[in-house]
């Protein structure tokens, strides 16, 4: 049977090669660019193709780049894809001699390049929002390093603590967060150029010189691993659902915070909305949307990873354009998510008289009381533990704060231990302040003033550290880029 059909469909076309191109147009020209530049360098100096040759392809490609608006291009059928676009326009110029650019090459190789370029780009630029909330949360912490907050734990008041302890613990799972992406990120710095279809190439190529000119750290050493390894994909959307999902539980927070009846976080007028029939009514709805962008950030996140799911082992386009470009709206919402956090927590405050009754209400500084007693009176902290009890059960019966309770204290430890106790009012007072409380808790990690400041510089150590290693791979990109111009204009002018 003679097949008469012409290639593209009308609907394969509408459905996948018309959005294809148009996203290619989108995020990947410069890039193919930037490839066909340093692969056509790299024929050159490895001898693959003379210098006549090289010149006429330089100066060609150079002359459809300044002809070429590929906004302007509509997707016709005439050509596959973008890549077909541009080899058919070299061979429109310089004849068959225009096809001696794709020598020891595939699309396989040249798409997974492409893609890795582009995700490098949007994780830097994530990365560096990321740094930026750190620093305001870093600052934040040190300003609030002494405010009072209770702190809960299963949906109950439980202990005071500080803010800037609060924010210090956001702060160090942040940094591991920024760590992974450092982590995901090395998985984008190794090239793929090389490989072509799957196996290399019979001719010299010289793949340490392609990831060079393309600002790569090195080439991704196996060859089938470079056009069917999508762990670069699955790791780095891995890392940044993890960052959201940990930031989200931080919103969540904010929100429960500063709802009326517990009223411990401040939300200012900049960024609350009122309601259009309740004039009563304070609403924070920055919380809630940060709170759905960070969840939409993991579920865009799940969507790449999962598109992977029981994919084979190979070049697929699976891994390709489609979820490719599907994947970047997680970077869009990711980003505005950590901008509006960025600037909503050093713009909040706590209320300290409802921090302060929230405290007496529930007893939040009773623990002390128990551990004073096995301090000061030598009791096993379970006897202490019992004694604390019955206080802080009695004092919220007659709905009062521990420091009325120091009658109900005598009490119980005379009823339990059978003798007078050595604790006076004022130890007993200074057991149950929420600031002594802090103060005792000067340990590795604890919210006293001295153990928060060592820990602060820490932090700061360790963010330079990440900044440090963002600032150098940067630099190593930003001097390949101007390398391969460079060298390319050569080629021209031989």
């Amino acid at each position: 049977m003679t097949d008469t059909d012409k290639f593209p469909h009308p609907v394969y076309k509408e459905t996948v090669l018309a959005p294809l191109f148009e996203g290619v147009k989108t995020h990947y020209a410069k890039h193919m660019g930037a490839i066909n530049k340093a692969h056509l360098v790299m024929l050159r100096e490895t001898n693959i193709l003379s210098a006549d040759v090289a010149r006429d392809i330089a100066n060609t490609l150079q002359t459809i780049e300044a002809e070429t608006d590929p906004e302007a291009l509509e997707y016709t059928g005439e050509h596959e894809d973008y890549f077909f676009f541009i080899e058919a326009e070299l061979k429109r110029h310089l004849g068959d001699a225009g096809g001696a650019l794709h020598t020891a090459r595939s699309r396989n190789d040249m798409d997974h390049t492409v893609f890795k370029l582009a995700l490098q780009a949007r994780a830097e630029n994530l990365i560096a929002e990321l740094h930026a909330l750190a620093d305001a949360i870093l600052q934040k912490a040190r300003d609030e390093k002494t405010t009072l907050i209770t702190a809960w734990t299963h949906g109950q008041p439980a202990q005071p603590t500080t803010f800037g302890h609060y924010l210090a613990a956001a702060l160090e799972v942040l940094q591991r967060d920024i760590t992974r992406l450092e982590a995901a990120i090395e998985g984008l710095d190794h090239c793929p150029m090389g490989a072509a279809a799957i196996t290399t190439s019979g001719f010299k190529i010289d793949r340490d010189r392609m990831a060079q000119l393309l600002g790569f750290k090195e080439p991704l050493l196996n060859s089938y691993g470079c056009i069917a390894s999508v762990d670069y994909v699955t790791g780095l959307y891995s890392a940044i659902k993890l960052t959201f999902l940990h930031l989200g539980r931080v919103i969540q927070d904010m929100q429960f915070w500063s709802a009326f009846e517990v009223g411990q976080l401040h939300v200012p007028n900049s960024l609350v909305q009122v309601s259009s029939i309740m004039p009563q009514k304070r609403n924070p709805v920055p919380i809630e949307h940060m709170r759905h962008l960070a969840s939409m950030t993991c579920g865009r996140a799940d969507a790449v990873v999962n598109t992977m799911h029981n994919t084979p082992f190979t070049d697929m386009n699976d891994s390709e354009g489609e979820v490719q470009q599907g994947g970047y709206a997680a970077f869009d919402s990711a980003s505005r998510c950590a901008r509006l956090l960025t600037a909503f927590i050093p713009a909040t405050s706590i209320n300290a008289d409802r921090v302060r009754a929230n405290m007496n209400a529930a007893c939040v500084t009773i623990t002390e009381l128990a551990d004073t007693l096995v301090r000061d009176e030598g009791l096993s902290f379970r006897q202490a533990h019992e004694i604390a009890a019955m206080v802080s059960k009695t004092v919220i019966a007659m709905g009062q704060g521990l420091e009325a309770g120091y009658e109900a204290f005598t009490d119980a430890f005379l009823a339990q231990i059978k003798r007078e106790t050595v604790l006076g009012q004022q130890a007993f007072l200074e057991a149950v302040s929420p600031e002594g409380f802090i103060l005792r808790r000067d340990r590795l990690g604890g919210p006293a003033p001295a153990a928060l400041d060592a820990a602060f510089d820490i932090y700061t150590v360790e963010l330079a550290e990440l900044r440090q290693k963002q600032h150098l791979r940067q630099t190593r990109r930003q001097s390949a880029t101007s390398a391969l111009n460079i060298t390319f204009t050569k080629l021209m002018e031989i």
